[in-house]
């Protein structure tokens, strides 16, 4: 008997992003941070570190047919860009304080260099995914509620060292749902070259 196609591992979609890491140091300042929340919002779903990044460009589910294509596109890009000086600037929320589903710590942005990568893989993967309609936003998700949280004020004004960092390459990562919490699978790594 025939085995369906979607259920052979050639034909099961990839769940794909591209992202950069932030330092350890700066790691560690966002969790001293984030700590007194936990206890706060014990029920919202907190980020593990291990899987803390900032996203760049998220793909979704991507044909297996194409992981090599994306590979070659995404270093493409890489070798173009310049590495960028960024650094920790607080903590805050999407949508709104009053209806908060996802909290961050916010990643600094000012001149647009983080912004400018972000395009510069919307333009290179144009082809297979839509660009972003969204302006860029750069910030590490630390954790995600449903139902949306009511955050005090506090909570934005929660003291983070400014720890500056560099963002150096980027990593194409596979996606793996798990629970708790997923997996994400480093596939390939891409110094910023240019």
């Amino acid at each position: 008997m025939a085995r369906d196609r979607a259920s052979r591992p050639e034909g099961k979609a990839l769940r794909l992003f591209v992202a950069f890491d932030v330092a350890a140091e700066a790691a560690d300042v966002i969790e001293t941070a984030i700590e007194p929340w936990r206890s706060e919002f014990p029920d919202a779903r907190w980020v593990p570190r291990e899987n803390w990044h900032i996203t760049v460009k998220f793909l979704g589910q991507t044909w297996p047919r194409l992981e090599g294509w994306v590979r070659d596109r995404v270093g493409d890009a890489a070798s173009s860009l310049r590495p960028v000086g960024t650094r920790l600037t607080g903590l805050g929320c999407f949508p709104s304080p009053g209806r908060a589903r996802v909290l961050w710590a916010g990643i600094d942005d000012g001149p647009g260099r983080l912004a400018e990568i972000a395009l510069a893989l919307d333009a290179a993967l144009a082809r297979e995914f839509k660009p972003e309609t969204r302006a860029f936003s750069a910030h590490l998700t630390v954790a995600r509620s449903d139902p949306p949280l009511r955050l005090p004020a506090a909570f934005g004004e929660t003291r983070v060292e400014p720890v500056a960092f560099r963002v150096e390459r980027l990593t194409l990562y596979r996606s793996h749902l798990r629970r708790p919490a997923p997996w994400y699978e480093p596939l390939a790594t891409f110094p910023l070259e240019g």
